[in-house]
């Protein structure tokens, strides 16, 4: 679906029960060099948690009940291979091969609420929470580990199962009629009260910096140019002298609710300007699962249509001329560059460049000056946030903020926690 965030599936709002649930509780420097990997068990599964919150895993609660897990899909553990494999594989199309150490986040506040039907056309309406699991669960959407559930999304996929709800919070069962039961969740920002799902000792360090710096979401990782310097297009003189790696640091300070997302689970006819049907549906006999699916490419998307390409060059151009080894970027680098007019950090402007040809399901190529395309999301050149993008910073956390889905396609309304245009 050719999707605009400013459609009603990613507006939003201006954000202004009780868990029965197992395992559940009620800047950094552009110099800055990812924490390294390794260690012991920082928590995750029964471990001490690192300073962070212990967890114990759900077990599955059976027929009539419900199982949540999260993903961040089979890219957020092989990364994004360049050259792709094949045609249809998904790849950045400026020629970086990007591949993830950590992907955290901190998931929060899983509910189900009654009537995700109530207003047709304006999905961010439904009934009333009839049940919630509360974290905060700090998850690294990264780690892969053979127990996990199978991805929703398909081979090679894994979710890691963080809570389970077996009844509503008033006690009673919940429908296995049909009923459908609209879902949501929250990504909220870092916190030592969440519980180490996942995180190594390495996760856990670069957990407590996201606490200090307040992100909900932190990528850290390495992109690689493995484009054909002998083709033009993919090598052009503005780009000649360009660092061949460059280790990121993408720390997003945007807490998102995520409403009423839809269920590529659900098999009935759902309304004319919607993919599935919103919601998930109990069965008797076993359990239902609800995935939190992190898609990893929003930050990196040209423009605010859902599914655009996706680019590193903005990334990588803002530690053009730096020395000394490897450069590490962060989203702190982007703040005060125009998107609609992009630079790199010596100033010189850039124009689109090639390595495959890119996908037009979403729009068609874009060429000549790099300009990045927020549609009819305002802009803004100063002042509060909230009154449009002011810059780059403001354009990709936007498309960031976009990622949360349901059982890996499903869209949400998306209600921005931080200011921003909704």
């Amino acid at each position: 679906m050719r999707c605009l965030r400013l459609g009603t599936w990613v507006i939003a709002a201006a954000a202004g029960g009780c868990a029965i649930a197992a395992g559940a509780c009620t800047s950094a420097n552009d110099d800055t060099y990812p924490a390294p990997d390794g260690g012991a068990g920082g928590g995750g599964e029964g471990g001490s948690g690192g300073g962070l919150v212990p967890f114990t895993p759900p077990p599955d609660p059976g027929g009539g009940g419900v199982l949540f897990a999260a993903s961040g899909e089979a890219l957020a553990l092989t990364g994004y291979r360049f050259p792709p494999a094949s045609p249809d594989d998904v790849a950045f199309v400026d020629g970086w091969d990007v591949k993830f150490t950590r992907l955290l986040v901190t998931v929060d506040k899983i509910t189900l609420s009654d009537n995700p039907d109530v207003q047709p056309g304006d999905p961010s309406k439904t009934g009333g929470v009839v049940a919630q699991a509360n974290g905060p669960w700090a998850i690294d959407l990264g780690h892969a580990d053979p127990s996990y559930l199978a991805g929703k999304g398909g081979p090679g996929e894994q979710a890691v199962p963080i809570a389970a709800l077996a009844a509503r919070s008033d006690g009673a069962s919940f429908a296995t009629d049909g009923t459908r039961y609209a879902f949501g969740f929250d990504l909220v920002a870092a916190t030592d009260q969440a519980m180490n799902v996942n995180l190594d000792a390495a996760g856990v360090a670069d957990y407590k910096q996201m606490i200090a710096e307040k992100c909900a979401v932190l990528y850290v990782g390495t992109a690689k140019f493995k484009g054909d310097k002998t083709d033009p297009e993919c090598y052009p003189a503005d780009r000649q002298g360009w660092p061949d790696e460059v280790r990121f640091r993408l720390c997003f300070t945007s807490p998102t609710t995520y409403v009423n997302c839809q269920n590529p689970d659900n098999t009935g006819a759902s309304f004319p300007s919607e993919e599935h049907q919103r919601g998930i549906a109990f069965l008797a006999d076993k359990s239902v699962i609800g995935q939190v699916t992190i898609h990893t490419d929003h930050p990196f998307w040209d423009s605010v249509i859902h599914d655009s390409p996706a680019h590193f060059d903005q990334f990588a151009a803002r530690v053009v001329g730096r020395d000394g080894g490897p450069p590490v970027v962060t989203l702190e680098s982007t703040r005060g560059v125009d998107y609609t007019a992009y630079t790199d950090a010596l100033g010189h402007s850039l124009a689109w460049r090639y390595c495959v040809e890119p996908p037009t399901d979403a729009h068609p190529k874009l060429t000549g000056a790099m300009r990045f395309d927020p549609q009819t999301v305002p802009h803004a050149a100063g002042g509060d946030g909230a009154s449009g993008l002011r810059d780059y910073y403001d354009f990709s956390t936007y498309d960031q903020s976009t990622q949360g889905h349901l059982n890996s396609d499903g869209l949400c309304f998306v209600r921005r926690n931080y200011p921003s245009p909704q």
